[in-house]
C-alpha cells in the first residue's frame, strides 16, 4: 500500500510521545476505574498498556481523585493525562501533581479567566493541553447561534477555547471535536483541518455497545485518517477499555498507517467447513494476544482453498473434521494435525516465525 498523504500540522509532546508533525498516529484510552482507588486504576493502566495504549487519560472529578495522581504519575510508564470538567481548582491541582497533560471540555469550563489561568499553569509546567469539544457540552450561545450541536457549533467552541489558551502563551495544543454522529463528526474534524495546524485528536464520542461501536468508530475514524487527517485517537466503546485500544490498532492496521501483533484472518465458512473454525479461531486468538510483532496468521475452513486463499499469510491452518494442514506462506508444513493439536501446533510456529523477526 502506498504511504498516505498526512495533513501537516504541528509537533508537540505528550510525556515523549510525539504528537503532529508526521509522528505516528497514537494510541489512546481511559480508565473507567474510580480514580481515586490507585491500585484499580494502576491495574487496568497496565492491561490497557500490554495491549498497545500509548496515552491514558483519567477523569479527575473531585479532591479524592486529585490525591492519588502523583502515585499514579510516578506508577504508570505511559503519559498520564487528567480529564477535567467544570473546575479550574481541580485542572491546577492536577497540573501540580504531575500529570502529562490536561483535557479540558470547553462547554463546562466557561470561565475565560479560569481557562487562562490553568493555560499560564500549563505553560510553567511545560505541558500540553487538549481542548475536548462535545457535541452534549455545547455553550448555549452557540447551540441557539447553531440552532443545535452542528459541526460548525463544535469548531467555533473549539477554536476560541484555543484563542484563550494561546493567548496565555500556550504552545502546545491539541484539539477534539467529537459527535456521537459519523457524519457530524467527520464534518466537524474536516473544517477544523482547514481551520488550524494543531494537531487533532479522533474519535466517535458515545459509540455506544461493542458492535455498534466498533462499526461507528471504524467509519469516522478511519474515513478521517485515510483523508489524511488526525494525530491520536480514542475507540470509545462502552466496557473494558482494552477492548478500545485493540480496536484502534485494527483501525490503524487496515489504514495501513501502523502495525502491531498478530493480524488473524479467516474465512467466513461454508457448507465445505466440517470442523468448530469458531472454537479454534478463537482459542489461536487468546493464545497468540501476547505477541507484538506484526504478523499475519490465517485460519481457514477447509484444505481445499484455505492455503491458497490464504498464501499472503504468514502462517495459517486449514481444517478438517478431525484434522488439518498447517501451512507458512502457502506452502503445507505440517500435514494431517490431529485436531485438538491444531492450536498448539500453530502458535510454536507463529512464535517460531515472530522470533525470527525479532
Amino acid at each position: 500500500m502506498a504511504p498516505l498523504h498526512r495533513e501537516t500540522t504541528r509537533r508537540i509532546f505528550l510525556g515523549g510521545v510525539p504528537i503532529g508533525g508526521g509522528a505516528p498516529v497514537a494510541v489512546q484510552s481511559m480508565t473507567n476505574t474510580p480514580t481515586h482507588d490507585a491500585e484499580k486504576t494502576l491495574a487496568q493502566i497496565e492491561k490497557l498498556v500490554a495491549a498497545g495504549c500509548e496515552i491514558v487519560r483519567v477523569a479527575v472529578p473531585d479532591r479524592r481523585a486529585v490525591k492519588t495522581l502523583p502515585e499514579l504519575v510516578k506508577k504508570t510508564t505511559i503519559p498520564l493525562v487528567a480529564d477535567i470538567h467544570f473546575s479550574e481548582q481541580l485542572a491546577l491541582a492536577s497540573v501540580e501533581a504531575g500529570v502529562a497533560g490536561l483535557r479540558l471540555n470547553p462547554g463546562n469550563l466557561r470561565d475565560p479567566g479560569a481557562v487562562r489561568r490553568v493555560a499560564r499553569a500549563a505553560v510553567e509546567a511545560g505541558i500540553p493541553i487538549r481542548v475536548g469539544v462535545n457535541a452534549g457540552s455545547l455553550d448555549p450561545d452557540l447551540l441557539a447561534k447553531f440552532g443545535g450541536p452542528a459541526p460548525e457549533a463544535l469548531v467555533e467552541s473549539a477554536l476560541n477555547e484555543v484563542r484563550l489558551l494561546e493567548d496565555a502563551g500556550l504552545e502546545s495544543i491539541k484539539i477534539s471535536a467529537k459527535a456521537s454522529s459519523v457524519t457530524d463528526t467527520l464534518a466537524a474534524y474536516r473544517l477544523l483541518a482547514e481551520k488550524t495546524s494543531w494537531p487533532l485528536h479522533l474519535g466517535v464520542t458515545e459509540a455506544g455497545w461493542h458492535d455498534a461501536g466498533v462499526v461507528k468508530s471504524a467509519l469516522g475514524i478511519g474515513t478521517l485518517l485515510l483523508e489524511g487527517i488526525g494525530d491520536t485517537l480514542r475507540v470509545s466503546l462502552t466496557g473494558d477499555p482494552t477492548a478500545e485500544v485493540r480496536v484502534a490498532w485494527e483501525i490503524l492496521r487496515a489504514c495501513g498507517l501502523r502495525e502491531r501483533g498478530v493480524e488473524i484472518i479467516a474465512c467466513p465458512t461454508c457448507g465445505r467447513c466440517n470442523y468448530d473454525l469458531e472454537g479454534l479461531l478463537r482459542e489461536v486468538e487468546k493464545r497468540l494476544s501476547d505477541i507484538v510483532t506484526p504478523l499475519r496468521v490465517a485460519v481457514m475452513g477447509c484444505v481445499v482453498n484455505g492455503p491458497g486463499e490464504a498464501a499472503h499469510a504468514d502462517v495459517g491452518v486449514a481444517g478438517g473434521a478431525d484434522s488439518g494442514d498447517i501451512f507458512v506462506r502457502g506452502e503445507i508444513v505440517e500435514r494431517a494435525v490431529p485436531a485438538k493439536k491444531l492450536a498448539e501446533r500453530l502458535e510454536r510456529l507463529v512464535r517460531e516465525v515472530a522470533a525470527e523477526r525479532g
